[in-house]
């Protein structure tokens, strides 16, 4: 049986949020690829910003041009460490950027077929059929401590610890991504975002504001900015970035 031909649409908002000075998020998305990026940088001054925006441009770069013979997934292996390998050596030249890093979430596509790639713990998110899931591990200690049963996810969101990521982008000479595949169907809705939007919201308070009124007809960036201002009412503490991508 032949498979439904999915096109794709897509959008995004970043804002710095209520209480950070400047914003460390960076995203880049091209249709037309079908390649999609939302990163959360880390470092001190300006390292975070130099961090995820190396992170976007490179990934962007290489994944837009697929020309290759080896498959996607290596591909997006390559784009990966070769942005891990930019943002590490550069830290390395320069004393002020040294421990720069940052997250990275990620879609890849073609037709009905979906890669997501992650680092870190920015989020990629799945509505279908009015129900979210999280597609995504966070690669944090305290979730890692959940998994392993050493924790609870309430005892998880009050620990002091719940900051500490475990992989990155640029902090290590070498890195290991979560790269795996997914089946698209029509009225498939994916939600790339920073942990400025998850720290804030709940799953269930994502959902309804996807849902919005059942129709699935509202404009994707009308719906990035309501997750956005939802996460900064409910307290904004951190850069808060959302990329909406709707398969049709």
């Amino acid at each position: 049986m032949a498979s439904a031909v999915v096109n794709y649409t897509a959008a995004a908002v970043s804002d710095r949020g209520r209480k950070r000075p400047s914003n460390e998020d960076a995203f880049g998305f091209s249709v037309e690829h079908g390649v999609y990026v939302v990163c959360d940088g880390m470092g001190g001054a300006a390292a975070g910003e130099i961090a995820s925006s190396l992170a976007v441009d490179v990934v962007m770069r290489l994944l837009s041009d697929r020309s290759h013979s080896v498959t996607l997934p290596e591909v997006a292996e390559q784009a990966l460490c070769a942005a891990n390998e930019t943002i590490f050596s550069r830290s390395l030249r320069n004393n002020k950027l040294s421990g720069m890093g940052t997250t990275l979430v990620g879609l890849v596509v073609e037709e009905n077929r979906v890669w997501v790639l992650n680092i870190g713990d920015s989020r990629c998110y799945r509505l279908r059929n009015h129900r979210l899931a999280q597609l995504t591990l966070d690669h944090s200690l305290v979730e890692e401590q959940v998994r392993m049963g050493r924790m609870t996810h309430s005892e998880a969101l009050r620990s002091p610890l719940r900051n500490v990521i475990t992989r990155a982008l640029g902090t290590q000479c070498q890195v290991t991504p979560d790269i795996f595949e997914l089946e698209a169907e029509p009225g498939d809705l994916f939600l790339l975002s920073s942990d400025g939007l998850s720290r804030e919201l709940s799953d269930a308070e994502i959902e309804s504001l996807l849902n919005d009124d059942g129709s699935g007809d509202s404009p994707l960036g009308d719906l990035c900015g309501r997750l956005v201002e939802a996460a900064k009412k409910a307290g904004g503490n951190d850069n808060i970035t959302c990329l909406l991508v709707r398969a049709g």
